[in-house]
C-alpha cells in the first residue's frame, strides 16, 4: 500500500498520512461525452467498464473511469478512488483484496471512513432526474480484506449544480441526507460478497449528479473492528460496482415484433446495462417456468414463430411484455392479418369482453390467453376455446382501466388487441 501512495504523491504533490489504499487527490479535469440515448439506467458508466486509460499517466485512480470524479472537479485536494479492473491486473487479486466483480471486469475502491477523510465518487448522470418520478437506485459494495472496521455509512446522494461548490472534500459531508442509504446499525462486514444498498426516491427535477459516500458524522456511526492486522489505524475501504437509478415504473419492453433468418440469431429487448439486467427475466412461451435468461435483453434463434416474455421487476414492482419473432418476414404479413381477424367489443366492457373471429381456421389453434394492464403487469392468464366464432371473458374483476390482451396458438402464433374496461 505505501508503494501505491508514493506513485499518487508525485500526481498531487502530497505527502499522505494514511496507510488506507484509495487516498488520492485530484487536480484534473475530465468531460465525457456520453450518449444521448435515452436508457434505463440514468447512472453514467455504473459498472466502472469504460475507462480513459488503464496503466496510464494516472496511476489507475477514479480519473481513469469515464462519467466518474471525485466530488470536487475543479481544483481541490480530497479523496477520489482506485481504478480496480481486469485491464490493469489487478481484478481479482490487488494490494487490498481479492474479489471479482459484480458484473463485467472491473470496479471501484474508496476510502468511505477514516479519521483524515473520506471519499466521495461523483457520477454525472445521463440526465436529469424527471419531477415528481420514483426511481429505483441500487449499488453493490464489498469491505476489502485489509480494512480493519466495518460499518453503516453507506448511502447516495443526488443532487444539482450545488455539489459543484464543494471544495474540501477530504471533510465528511454530514450537511448532505442521502435519499437512499444503508438502514441504521445494519453494519456491513461482508469481504466476500456483494452486498446491495437499495431503496427508492421521489426525484424533484433538478437531480444532475449522483454522489455516493459515508454521509453520517462519527458520532452516530456504526462500527465494529473485523481486521486487527492495520490497527491502530481506523478505516473501511470499499469496492463499490453496479451503480443503478432507475424509474420505477419504467415500461417491460421485449422490442418490437421481429423475424429473422432460420439459423441466425435476432437480439429482442433493452440495451443491456447494470441494474436493469439483473430485473429481467426472458421465457419462452408456452414455459413460464424455466428461464431462457437474466437480462435487460437477449439474443433468440428459433426456428419456427416464437413469442418471447420478459418479467421486469424493479423494486419489487412488476411489468411483462412480449413480443414475435418469426423465421421470416412474411411472418409480420400473418400477424396484420391475425390481428385484423380478432375483433373485442363492448367497448368500453362492463363485465364482460367478447372476442370474436372472423376466419375459424385462423384460430383453430388459440386456446391461451394472457390479460395485461396498462403498467404491462400480467393480470390474468387461462385457457379459452372459440365456439361460434366467439368467446365470453370475464372482466367484472378487473378495475377500470385500459388493457391488451394476447391470444397464442400451439406453434406459437400470436394476436393481440387492446381494451377498456369501464363502469
Amino acid at each position: 500500500m505505501k508503494n501505491l501512495l508514493k506513485s499518487y504523491s508525485s500526481i498531487n504533490k502530497l505527502i499522505l498520512k494514511k496507510h488506507s489504499l484509495f487516498f488520492i487527490c485530484s487536480t484534473f479535469i475530465f468531460s465525457s461525452q456520453e450518449s444521448k440515448a435515452q436508457t434505463a439506467n440514468f447512472i453514467s458508466n455504473g459498472s466502472f467498464e469504460q475507462y480513459y486509460f488503464c496503466n496510464g499517466a494516472f496511476q489507475n485512480s477514479i480519473l481513469d473511469v469515464k462519467s466518474w470524479l471525485s466530488v470536487d472537479s475543479s481544483n481541490a485536494i480530497g479523496f477520489a478512488g482506485v481504478y480496480f479492473g481486469t485491464c490493469n491486473s489487478r481484478v481479482p487479486l490487488n494490494s487490498a483484496t481479492f474479489q471479482f466483480p459484480k458484473s463485467g471486469d472491473a470496479y471501484l475502491g474508496s476510502t468511505l471512513y477514516y479519521k483524515l477523510g473520506r471519499s466521495y465518487p461523483k457520477n454525472r448522470l445521463r440526465q436529469n432526474l424527471q419531477a415528481g418520478k420514483t426511481y429505483c437506485v441500487k449499488f453493490y459494495v464489498n469491505i476489502t480484506n485489509t480494512s480493519t472496521y466495518g460499518m453503516d455509512g453507506f448511502g447516495i446522494y443526488f443532487g444539482d449544480n450545488s455539489i459543484d461548490t464543494i471544495t474540501r472534500c477530504t471533510l465528511p459531508i454530514t450537511y448532505l441526507i442521502p435519499q437512499v442509504q444503508n438502514p441504521p446499525n445494519n453494519i456491513i462486514t461482508d469481504t466476500l460478497n456483494w452486498v446491495p444498498i437499495t431503496g427508492t426516491f421521489v426525484a424533484n427535477g433538478t437531480e444532475k449528479y449522483a454522489l455516493i459516500g459515508n454521509f453520517k458524522p462519527d458520532s452516530i456511526l456504526d462500527t465494529v473492528k473485523i481486521n486487527p492486522t492495520h490497527l491502530p489505524l481506523i478505516f473501511t475501504d470499499v469496492c463499490i460496482d453496479d451503480v443503478s437509478c432507475i424509474p420505477i415504473d419504467l415500461p417491460a419492453f421485449a422490442g418490437n415484433d421481429t423475424s429473422c433468418v432460420v439459423g441466425g440469431s435476432v437480439y429482442i429487448g433493452r440495451a443491456r446495462d447494470v441494474g436493469i439486467d439483473e430485473a429481467c427475466t426472458w421465457f419462452k412461451l408456452p414455459n413460464t417456468t424455466v428461464a431462457l435468461d437474466t437480462a435487460a435483453g437477449i439474443y433468440v434463434s428459433p426456428t419456427t414463430t416464437s413469442t418471447y416474455l420478459v418479467r421486469q421487476e424493479i423494486c419489487g414492482n412488476v411489468k411483462w411484455d412480449t413480443v414475435v419473432v418469426y423465421p421470416s418476414a412474411v411472418g409480420l404479413a400473418e400477424l396484420k392479418i391475425l390481428n385484423e381477424e380478432l375483433r373485442v367489443y363492448p367497448v368500453p366492457a362492463d363485465q364482460i369482453l367478447e372476442l370474436k373471429i372472423l376466419n375459424e381456421k385462423l384460430f383453430q389453434d388459440f386456446k391461451h390467453l394472457i390479460i395485461c394492464n396498462s403498467l404491462g403487469q400480467m393480470v390474468r392468464e387461462e385457457e379459452i376455446a372459440f365456439k361460434d366464432k366467439s368467446v365470453s371473458i370475464i372482466v367484472s374483476d378487473l378495475q377500470p382501466g385500459v388493457y391488451s390482451l394476447q391470444i397464442n396458438s400451439g406453434n406459437l402464433q400470436t394476436a393481440s388487441k387492446r381494451f377498456v374496461v369501464g363502469r
